[in-house]
């Protein structure tokens, strides 16, 4: 998955279109999901912990930069933005970082929120704490009901440099889940149908989620994490605060906290692992990937379907050999607007807000053959600056398109 040459970046992109093909014949339609919203049981009954997807990539207006962004609690209507745009006070949002090359994070950045407590104007307030640098706090954007969305707030502590930008934003996953399912279907039947991708509608236009968006000067991480081979590594976690939700106790929990939910590069959690451990999985740490804890499934199931060795290989190699983490070059150079796109520069390497990592699996599903969901950008633009994201969807006047695609 690391960048080191166009070979190794289709091979890792191969190596996810198999954990999607692996998903496509094993698991029934109903039970497939898009990037790693709603992965599994656990977290569908606990929404505000549970993560949409991973960002990582260099900011394009300054490469010295790097933008890490996770985004969590999808499928928010603009219309209870108030009411669903806050973060959830109980739990701990945690960005690991991987920065000498082997499945163990060398650091990590948690994010903790005030209660919300107030309606109206009030902001929560984000505690931002880390093992590499001191402790500061950010205000969030406060979601509202107005046709205008709110001005993004973003907070930059002046002892590290460290920009925050934290609140509803526009989700910014596009995919068309429906014609995915349909086309699954019609696989399962024996009678694969691509016409199914012609209705190319985006699922997730026109819905909002909660994002955390960190932009880190690279410097502080070189010095602070000891960076080898110029690579970065990035998987978020959510922990709840133990007794606020009943839920069976991990080892990886820190004493006040149990781990709800992982993700990292698109479309491992979700397509890789089997519905009946997905708690397992969420639950699990990096080191337990490299270490082969569902190395077991992925090889007896890919070897019923026919996997050569050689591919076996390649996936652990994404999901297994060094830990589910998306991985992004520090000195490939990234540029252009919304977030950055230039040829080259996108996954697998690290993951821009604009990149269809759909159309790049479903054309190695396809054996390099054009096999496309038709969804090829966001159905409202990003921005050229931090944090990238769009603004989020609001309430549309009478007789306006609600924006959706469904």
């Amino acid at each position: 998955m690391l960048q080191l040459s166009n070979r190794t970046k289709k091979l890792g992109a191969f190596s996810l279109a198999l954990s999607l093909l692996l998903t496509l014949l094993v698991f029934p339609a109903q039970e497939i999901g898009a990037a790693d919203h709603g992965d599994g049981p656990g977290v569908s009954i606990d929404r505000s912990a549970d993560l949409n997807d991973a960002y990582l990539f260099l900011d394009p207006n300054d490469n010295t930069k790097l933008v890490a962004i996770m985004t969590v609690n999808g499928f928010i209507v603009p219309g209870e933005a108030v009411n669903f745009g806050v973060f959830d006070h109980n739990i701990r949002y945690r960005f690991e970082l991987e920065a000498s090359g082997d499945a163990a994070p060398d650091g990590f950045i948690d994010v903790t929120f005030s209660e919300k407590i107030r309606s109206g104007a009030t902001q929560q307030t984000a505690t931002v704490s880390s093992t590499f640098f001191p402790t500061f706090t950010a205000l969030t954007t406060n979601p509202n009901l107005s046709a205008t969305a709110p001005e993004t707030v973003v907070t930059t502590d002046q002892g590290t440099g460290i920009a925050v930008a934290a609140g509803l934003f526009d989700d910014p996953f596009f995919f068309d889940i429906p014609a995915f399912s349909r086309f699954v279907g019609s696989v399962l039947a024996g009678q694969p149908n691509v016409s199914h991708f012609n209705r190319g509608r985006d699922s997730f236009a026109g819905y909002n989620t909660l994002a955390i968006a960190l932009s880190l000067p690279v410097s502080l991480l070189r010095s602070r994490l000891s960076v080898a081979n110029n690579t970065v590594g990035l998987s978020c976690r959510t922990a709840r605060r133990n007794g606020t939700i009943t839920r069976r106790p991990t080892r990886f929990a820190a004493p006040n906290f149990i781990d709800v939910d992982r993700e990292g590069v698109p479309a491992v959690n979700v397509a890789l692992t089997p519905f009946s451990r997905k708690n397992e999985y969420n639950t699990a740490s990096t080191q337990d990937d490299a270490a082969g804890r569902f190395a077991g499934d992925i090889v007896a199931t890919l070897t019923a379907l026919g996997t050569n060795q050689t591919n076996i290989g390649i996936l652990a190699g994404v999901a297994v050999t060094r830990g589910d983490f998306v991985r992004v070059s520090l000195t490939t150079a990234n540029s252009g607007p919304g977030g950055g796109n230039n040829a080259n520069a996108g996954f697998p390497n690290g993951r821009r807000l604009g990149d269809d990592v759909i159309d790049t699996i479903l054309f190695f599903v396809a054996n390099q053959n054009a096999l496309r969901d038709n969804v090829n950008a966001n159905d409202v633009p990003f921005r050229d600056t931090f944090p990238f994201i769009g603004a989020p969807q609001q309430p549309r006047d009478s007789g306006v398109d609600d924006n959706t695609r469904n």
